[in-house]
């Protein structure tokens, strides 16, 4: 009798590590592995090309369940639904429950009210706020700037008062001091007055067991430019500063944690991201299982993932919509209890119709045709995503260790290590953006060459640094910011040059070497691009005079010379001498006769190792754009 399964791969022998990596390097020829291959991440640690299942036999947490301790596999069990969280901003109680009621028939599942100004909130204003919404259907987010303690107060009241069951009201509210410590420079009150507050929400709220009073905003890292193990060890070393200081207040371990939701950014790093979540969860697990709690679950970890604004963009912005999507995803796959996707304008404007619309869509195709909402940690067993997971939270757990050997998160703070741990990440990536190492579609890579932005002073307060420093602060603040501020400076400037003027020509003198002239054209129109100015490309001209006549025919400011490094000793020299004072004369490359080119007086050299930021600001100060 045939056996009922044949394994077909038994003919085929083993293949050891060792004799994939000798296959690999003959491959490169002679290249170096670890330095064509091997990436060394922000986060602190290198990914290989390739893992194998032998990489994961130090793991110790692979043979555990959804839902089961320490929950990197998530808190769910036989899903992975979230809710759709979308914001409301909140100027009029009866136009924001309106919005609410329309959102809800739309596909949502969670509202997030956001109050705008420090106006007190009370129960007869919730009552009219939440007119008709079911609670014990949705998900209700509350977020104020200030006066947070009374309204989460106003609302674990108006439930009660009300005709829901408490126990099945999901609710949060976004209390959290220690993380506005870190934006605003001080307590206002104090912290005995903080650590008051906090207790007696946790005491009011005893009756609604899934109603979440306390908040780690560990977004404000994300968005100031932080990594994505800075940003979850710093979420982590700020949560365990609650658990020690309520429980040194007499509130119970299970009473605190379970009152704790983290709200976390979304990056653009896709496979990080995932593998963000699942460690964070497992550590999270760790941290509170030594305070000894009565029930494991207060172990869980509640996460609401926002996409992130560090990597938004104002110039081009359709493209946030592709950056938020693969956000999403990634908060999705990695377990998140909500999400929310911020409008692809939200950034610069508040958000309409259509890119809200949009933006709940996004989640909802998730949901309903690619159905993320089915399997329960789609990533489990991936060599990759568990090998970022181990890798993620070692290098957390590190910086974590940090902190509390400074003393805590509070400690850490008053230091100024928080902040300069950011500001120091967010230094390098600053760098790496304006050296083009990492890409912002449409900012510093591959703009729109037609888009002009009509109304410049519209976006200049998303120009700036998120500055909420109080002017008796005690410590650094941290100051959320986008990451493509400093290029959209620059072409914002140029923009607002052109309303008067003509706006910059860049032009490409192509010539010599077909190859190479199509490709530095290429290179050096995106360059130009990228500032805001007008690029011409040519077919190649016959000779440097028959160029140059071109160029000043077509009234360049810019002349770019374009041909291949060998030429480059003869041809720049002759353009440079024709085009005088008429024009800025760049030569497009780094060929080897660069000194020689230096001496004979050109400048001006664009090349894949070029600070892109620096230059363009220097090329907008020759322009006289300021």
């Amino acid at each position: 009798m045939a056996e009922k399964y044949i394994k077909l791969f038994n003919e085929f022998p083993p293949v050891s590590t060792e004799a994939w990596k000798e296959k690999v390097v003959a491959d490169l020829k002679g290249a170096d592995f670890d330095r064509k291959l091997v990436w060394r991440t922000n986060e602190g640690f290198s990914v290989q090309p390739y893992y194998r299942q032998e990489d994961l036999e130090q793991l110790n947490y692979l043979d555990t369940l959804p839902g089961e301790f320490p929950y990197v596999r998530g808190t769910k069990t036989n899903n992975n639904d979230w809710y759709v969280r979308q914001n409301i901003l909140v100027e009029d109680l009866e136009e924001a429950n309106k919005k609410a009621l329309d959102v809800l028939m739309k596909g949502v599942t969670s509202l997030g009210f956001v109050f705008k100004g420090c106006n007190q909130v009370t129960k007869e204003d919730l009552a009219v706020l939440l007119n008709n919404v079911c609670l014990e259907s949705i998900e209700v987010n509350l977020i104020a700037s200030c006066c947070t303690c009374e309204l989460a107060e106003a609302f674990a009241a108006y439930v009660l008062a009300g005709k829901w069951d408490p126990k099945n009201v999901v609710a949060s509210v976004a209390y959290d001091p220690f993380g506005n410590y870190l934006l605003y420079g001080r307590f206002k009150k104090g912290l005995d007055h903080v650590k008051g507050q906090a207790k007696n929400l946790i005491e009011k709220s005893a009756e609604l067991p899934q109603y979440r009073a306390l908040a780690v905003n560990g977004k404000n890292y994300g968005n100031a430019g932080a990594s994505v193990v800075q940003e979850l060890a710093f979420s982590l070393a700020q949560g365990a500063e609650y658990l020690s200081v309520l429980t040194d207040e007499g509130v119970a371990i299970d009473a605190v944690a379970k009152n704790m939701k983290f709200n976390l950014s979304v990056s653009a790093n896709y496979f990080m991201e995932i593998a963000k979540f699942r460690a964070g969860r497992m550590l999270w697990a760790q941290i509170v299982k030594a305070y000894e709690p009565k029930n494991e679950e207060a172990c869980q970890m509640q996460v609401h993932a926002e996409t992130g604004s560090w990597n938004k963009t104002f110039y081009d912005p359709y493209v946030n919509m592709l950056r938020t999507q693969t956000e999403a995803m990634s908060a999705a796959l990695g377990g998140a209890d909500s999400i929310t996707v911020l409008p692809f304008n939200a950034i610069y404007e508040e958000s309409t119709t259509f890119s809200d619309r949009i933006a709940r869509n996004q989640q909802l195709l998730l949901k309903e045709e690619s159905h993320f909402d089915k399997i329960v940690d789609p990533g489990a067993g991936s060599y990759y995503i568990e090998e970022l997971t181990a890798s993620i939270a070692d290098e957390a757990w590190k910086l974590f260790l940090e902190i509390q050997e400074k003393g805590g998160f509070l400690a850490a703070a008053k230091e100024g290590f928080v902040q300069g741990k950011v500001k120091e990440m967010a230094t390098k990536r600053d760098l790496n953006i304006a050296t083009r190492r990492e890409n912002l579609l449409g900012i510093n890579q591959f703009p729109n060459f037609t888009e002009r932005l009509e109304k410049a002073d519209s976006v200049e307060e998303a120009l700036s640094p998120m500055d909420l420093t109080a002017e008796d602060a005690e410590i650094e603040t941290i100051k959320p910011y986008r990451g493509a501020q400093a290029f959209e400076a620059v072409r914002v400037a140029t923009d607002k040059y052109s309303k008067d003027n003509k706006r910059p020509l860049a032009f490409m003198l192509t010539i010599g070497n077909l190859n190479f002239r199509k490709a530095r054209a290429q290179f050096a129109c995106n360059f130009f691009a990228v500032a805001g100015y007008e690029v011409k490309d040519n077919n190649g001209f016959a000779t440097v005079e028959e160029g140059i006549a071109a160029a000043k025919e077509a009234g360049a400011n810019i002349v770019v010379i374009c041909s291949s490094d060998d030429e480059y000793a003869e041809l720049a020299p002759a353009a440079f001498d024709l085009i005088k004072d008429d024009a800025i004369f760049v030569v497009a490359g780094a060929p080897a006769c660069t000194d020689e080119l230096k001496a004979k007086g050109i400048e001006n050299f664009i090349h894949v190792r070029s600070n892109v930021l620096e230059d363009l600001k220097g090329y907008q100060a020759k322009l006289g754009i300021k």
